[in-house]
């Protein structure tokens, strides 16, 4: 994947989960990031950082400053997840299209939310 599909696919993903009120997304060569932030809520926002060439990307929730949540890709652990509840875990899962992180991240919220 190169930083232009990133980018359109995860404009897109964020459109359709309706959950965001605010975008920021810069992107410099071959790397993506950027914040996304929800709406009526200042203190969760979601971190998002992507590389072409080393095709990391990760995926983070933060609420009030610290991670609850992520999905990431490195070139050290591979695909895994930060779930709701162990943020600080490293679970091994399949890798995913940023439109299923997406919907993952809409589960993640509704369960950072009912907290």
């Amino acid at each position: 994947m190169d930083v232009d599909a990133f980018v359109a696919e995860l404009l897109r993903a964020l459109a359709d989960t309706g959950l965001f009120d605010r975008v920021e997304l810069g992107t410099e060569g071959p790397i993506a990031d950027g914040y996304a932030y929800t709406q009526g809520q200042s203190d969760l926002l979601v971190r998002f950082y992507f590389n072409q060439r080393t095709q990391t990307m990760a995926f983070a929730l933060i609420h009030k400053g610290r991670r609850v949540w992520g999905i990431d890709r490195d070139n050290r652990r591979g695909w895994h997840s930060h779930p709701v509840d162990n943020p600080a875990s490293h679970l091994q899962i399949d890798p995913l299209s940023v439109s299923d992180i997406m919907a993952r991240l809409r589960d993640a919220l509704e369960e950072e939310k009912n907290d």
